[in-house]
Order: C-alpha cells, then structure tokens, then sequence
C-alpha cells in the first residue's frame, strides 16, 4: 500500500524556469540566443582592384581555353581557391600598357601568373596524351592487353611530365613568389563584417 510521505521528506515539484542552489530556488535566466549570420559570397579586394583598373575585355587565346577546359572544378568551403571562372574572368579582362599607376601593375602581374598557370595545364594534358598515344602505338604489335596494361601508369605519368615541362616553357619555374602569390589570391571571399570595437 502507497503511505504518504512526511512533509519533510516529500519532494516538492520545481517551479518551471527555476533552479535550485544551496540557498533556495533561483530563476534560470533565459539563455539569449543570436540568429547566425548567413554566409555571404562578395568579391575579394583583388577583385574589386581589377574591376576598378580595366578598360575592357580581351580575348583568350587557344591555349588559354584549352587550359580553362582542363581544369578540374573546385569545391568551395572556404573560397580561398579560384575555379574556372574566376580564371576565366581575371584572362579576360584589359588593362591600359601606358598607364604607370602600381594598381594597374599589380592586375597585370596577377593576369600574367594566371595565364601562365593556365597555359602550362594545356601543356600538362597535352603532353599526357602524347605519351599516352605513342605508348599505344608502341604496342601496336601486341595484344590489346598489353597495350591497356600500359596505356594507364604512361598516362599518368605524362600529367606529371607534362606540368614540369609547361612550368619551364611558361617560365613558372623562374616566376617570383610574388607574382605566384597575386595569382593564386580568390576572387571571391565570404563576408566578414568590420568588429565594433
């Protein structure tokens, strides 16, 4: 049978909203809860500096496209890469030759490692596909399984033969890492508002 408890002994239900501290019950202040921020996707300063300084658009040339077209797309988390686009947008605009303001010098020094980035992935991939082929052909006189036994580590192995011999005939070897800095900045970047302090 269910006996009733003493007063003293009996737990006494909480108020809600309440906690209870060695000197009684105490109101749980209501934690205040700041709505995030989205994520906001603006141009990076480089971006900004190249618009303002152009005076219009130029072409890209063969092996510039062919080099966009090689590349392979990027996953942004952080957007501190540059994508296809964004290579694509910094080749095509034009600057002023004449013009002698530092600005200007360092969005054409930025459009220079980019094409000469691009460029040398053309070359990466047309190399690849040079030995690759001529792997192929070497083996003409076998079965096909050798020849797909092959086909792939030669493949491979001519990306890489490939990059090194793009790098030295664009000069990316011999380039400053300044300019290899200027070339590998975002064009776009998440928001960060100014702090209040």
């Amino acid at each position: 049978p269910n006996r009733p408890c003493r007063a003293s002994l009996c737990p006494t239900p909480r108020p809600p909203g309440t906690r209870l501290t060695p000197t009684g019950l105490v109101a749980r202040p209501t934690p205040v809860r700041q709505r995030a921020m989205p994520a906001v996707v603006v141009p990076s300063d480089i971006t900004v500096l190249e618009n303002k300084v152009s005076i219009g658009k130029r072409r890209l040339g063969f092996f510039e496209r062919l080099g966009i077209m090689g590349m392979a797309p990027v996953i942004h988390i952080h957007y501190s890469k540059m994508d296809k686009a964004d290579r694509r947008a910094v080749l095509t605009k034009k600057y002023d030759p004449d013009d002698p303001r530092p600005e200007v010098d360092i969005a054409r020094r930025r459009q220079a490692s980019v094409r000469k980035e691009v460029v040398a992935t053309a070359f990466m991939w047309d190399t690849a596909l040079l030995m690759g082929g001529l792997s192929y052909w070497s083996f003409r006189k076998y079965d096909y399984k050798a020849r797909l036994i092959a086909l792939p580590f030669i493949y491979y192995g001519g990306t890489f033969v490939g990059r090194a011999i793009g790098d030295i005939v664009m000069g990316r070897n011999a380039e400053f890492a300044r300019d290899r800095f200027l070339g590998q900045l975002p064009a776009k970047v998440y928001y960060s508002p100014p702090s209040s302090d």
